[in-house]
């Protein structure tokens, strides 16, 4: 009898596991599909008491770290990160759900499920909130990047940054496997019905800001140039290339662009302006945002932005905040924000500058309508690296024009949607898109992480539950040797 009980387990272990593997291969990453990212802790969690806690933990660690391989080719492939780094990313969020399921079986045989179904969030949203305070890569990997497509969802962004949106979709499959879960009860079903109470305001909230109205439009043109890479200005492939953009900015002029934005380190050079996209801007009556690796600077090269305004003004400067580690190594970063006031409230950005929280919550309290941003992607992951930028339009109020190298150009409004799209990432692209601007300074970017203060304070309220005393264990604790 217990050995067919075991090998019961057994098979409902693997099949958990796998299940999770399969939905968290396909529900995150580089393209996910939004809507099965709410699933993948759920065959886990519903395993959690059904099975002796170390094989709970294993399924869960095992589901995320196979699941995660899905990025195997990217981190290897593409980026070169060296073979220990790559290993940490993959085991990282099979340790972190490892951790949210024993926390979350714990509570549940302690006769407590509505703590059972937040400690899940409140946990992995704790770990990810701290991994963004230490990590060179600011936000990337967290989990709220997922729901990028779902724009009712994406609007919580506004109220709670990213930790609001991670809390809700990893709280409503905790709450439903802790309804499920033995014992039985009335009070299984309080997380849920609370869970989902919280969703449907989500989607209200969401709803409802969508629905409102811009209070300006301003039509904005990018281009990629794929070949060559950085070329110096004064070389003959420089003066090539530069020529190319030329025609190529005069041709979205012509389709009435009043601004163009053009990709990061286009080309190297030791001159503190380009003529000819000074007499371009100023022939065209347009703003020209060029990315520029500039030489000059000593000790050290800056990778910049350089905007040449439409009335002949000398240009102005912005110079990259956030460096990728290893790989831009000689320059040295910017210190300072750029905000300029023609034709709108407009913020200087450039690429990975947009992983990380201080560049949007300082533009949206200066004001700012529309961030300029020429960006350089690895290709596969256009997307995922432009999605994370249109993300801090949405939590700090503003328009996004991104331009990318090997990536996306994309033109989204401070609501997240996206107003025109190319691909870069094969091949030259050009858009030009009548881009909505609002005036809208969003609660997150007033009040900052408060809903990551306020989730460490539940975590803490859970972990003394798990200490204090507790109720009777179910039969199935006591079978299962808990």
């Amino acid at each position: 009898m217990d050995l067919r009980a075991d090998r019961r387990r057994l098979g409902a272990g693997l099949a958990a596991a796998g299940l999770t593997a399969l939905l968290w291969w396909f529900g995150n990453g580089l393209h996910p599909v939004w809507w099965l990212t709410w699933l993948v802790p759920l065959p886990v969690l519903w395993l959690a008491t059904r099975v002796r806690w170390t094989w709970s933990a294993l399924a869960a660690f095992a589901g995320a770290l196979i699941g995660n391989l899905n990025q195997w080719t990217y981190l290897h492939g593409y980026i070169g990160l060296p073979l220990g780094v790559i290993a940490w990313i993959v085991i990282a969020p099979g340790l972190t759900l490892a951790s949210c399921t024993l926390l979350f079986r714990r509570l549940l045989l302690r006769g407590r499920p509505l703590a059972a179904s937040l400690a899940v969030p409140a946990l992995w949203i704790a770990l990810q909130y701290a991994n963004t305070l230490v990590s060179p890569h600011g936000t990337f990997g967290a989990i709220a990047y997922t729901q990028m497509d779902a724009l009712p969802i994406l609007q919580l962004a506004a109220l709670t940054g990213l930790w609001g949106i991670g809390f809700l979709l990893l709280w409503l499959p905790a709450a439903l496997a802790a309804a499920t879960s033995p014992p039985r009860g009335v009070d299984r079903w309080v997380g849920l019905v609370l869970c989902a109470g919280a969703v449907l305001g989500a989607l209200g909230y969401g709803w409802w800001r969508l629905q409102q109205p811009a209070t300006a439009s301003v039509r904005v043109g990018l281009v990629s140039l794929e070949h060559p890479i950085r070329p110096p200005l004064a070389s003959g492939e420089g003066q090539a290339l530069l020529q190319r953009y030329v025609t190529a900015v005069q041709q979205l002029a012509d389709r009435g662009a009043a601004v163009v934005v053009i990709p990061e380190t286009s080309f190297a050079t030791a001159d503190p302006t380009v003529p000819a996209f000074a007499a371009l801007a100023r022939d065209r009556r347009l703003l020209l945002d060029v990315g520029l690796e500039y030489q000059a600077t000593q000790p050290r090269e800056r990778n910049i932005a350089m905007v040449f305004p439409p009335d002949g003004d000398a240009p102005a400067t912005y110079s990259k905040r956030h460096l990728i580690p290893v790989f831009e190594d000689r320059y040295a970063p910017g210190s300072a924000y750029r905000l300029l006031d023609a034709p709108s409230q407009i913020g200087l950005a450039v690429c990975k500058d947009m992983d990380f929280h201080d560049i949007s919550r300082t533009y949206g309290a200066l004001g700012a309508q529309l961030l300029l941003v020429p960006a350089w992607d690895f290709r596969v992951d256009g997307w995922l690296h432009s999605r994370m930028a249109i993300m801090r339009g949405v939590e700090s109020g503003f328009a996004i024009a991104r331009v990318a190298r090997s990536g996306r150009l994309t033109l989204s409004d401070d609501r997240g949607r996206v107003v025109a799209e190319s691909s870069s990432e094969t091949q030259d692209a050009e858009l030009v898109g009548d881009l909505p601007l609002h005036r809208d300074r969003t609660l997150y970017n007033r009040w900052g992480d408060w809903f990551a203060y306020a989730d460490l304070g539940l975590l803490g309220l859970l972990l003394v539950l798990v200490f204090s005393a507790s109720s009777l264990p179910s039969r199935t604790s006591l079978r299962d040797g808990a």
